[in-house]
Parts: C-alpha cells; sequence; structure tokens
C-alpha cells in the first residue's frame, strides 16, 4: 500500500490524505463516491433541459487540496499520468485539467487502499499510442461542408446576353 508509488503523489500528499482520510476505505461504497466526497467530481445542476451551473462543489477538505496540488505537479511528469495532464490543460485550461487529474489521483488512491493494488505506471508512450494526435483532424463544420452529399444538381444553360 504505497501511494507515493503514484506520480503526483509524494510523502506529504500521502501523509495529508491518510490523516485526513484514514485506512479504512469501507465508508464509500465506490470510488466514485470517495471521489465526490472530496469534492472532485461536477455538479451539474439542471433544470429542465437547461444547464444551470457546472463546477464542482465547494468543500473545506485537506485531503483534496493536497490532491490538486499534486495533481499540478504533473505537468513535467513524463509518464502516463503526466501525458494525460498535459493533454487535459490544452484542451480544457489548467484549472479544470488539476481538478480532473487530482479526481484520477482519488481513484487510484482509493483502490490502493481498499484492494491493496499496486500502481503501475504504463508511461507517456503507451499514452500517446493510445490516443491519437487531434491536430490531423478536420474541424466538423468544415467536414459537413466538404463532404459528398450524393446529391447532383441538373445543369441549367443560362441564356447568353448579346
Amino acid at each position: 500500500m504505497d501511494l507515493t508509488r503514484i506520480d503526483g503523489v509524494d510523502a506529504m500528499v500521502a501523509q495529508t490524505v491518510i490523516s485526513e482520510v484514514g485506512l479504512d476505505m469501507s465508508r464509500w461504497k465506490t470510488e466514485a463516491r470517495f471521489a465526490s466526497w472530496l469534492g472532485l467530481c461536477p455538479d451539474n445542476r439542471i433544470s429542465g433541459d437547461k444547464v444551470l451551473a457546472r463546477r464542482t462543489r465547494h468543500v473545506l477538505n485537506r485531503a483534496a487540496t493536497a490532491l490538486r496540488l499534486g495533481a499540478s505537479t504533473l505537468l513535467r511528469s513524463q509518464t502516463y499520468l503526466g501525458a494525460q495532464y498535459r493533454r487535459l490543460r490544452n484542451k480544457l485550461g489548467a484549472p479544470k485539467a488539476i481538478t480532473a487529474m487530482a479526481h484520477r489521483l482519488a481513484r487510484l488512491v482509493y483502490r490502493i487502499l481498499k484492494y491493496g493494488q499496486q500502481y503501475i505506471d504504463k508511461g507517456a508512450e503507451y499514452y500517446g499510442a493510445k490516443k491519437p494526435p487531434t491536430t490531423n483532424r478536420v474541424p466538423k463544420k468544415e467536414s459537413r461542408t466538404t463532404r459528398p452529399t450524393g446529391h447532383t444538381s441538373p445543369r441549367v444553360k443560362l441564356p447568353s446576353r448579346s
């Protein structure tokens, strides 16, 4: 049950999480409930079809703060989690990417503490091979307007002006 094997979780983050949460994970049925208790899950408030708010709940929890701090250190990490953080940071921006990676770290911590699983890093190359770069894609709007529809319009000969 070595939490420091997870990239982004050093001794201080691990101590903070264990001191705030404890070693008994039976209080939460699933890792999703654990992440929600930490305040790292989105709180989508919807009325009808209208989205009223899309943000995480405001929770004063030292464990969540420590996991966010650990997630922010993944920027220069040449690991699977580091590659995922850099991709999310480019896509969503730094604050949302930090929250998303803190959520991922919380799920990993839950699995290690509850089931005794070991964390094995697959490497940044594995993540790069798994997720193809999105720079070669054609934007949706452009592909819709340029794709052939199968319909042909009749050619109309216009009278010449003389």
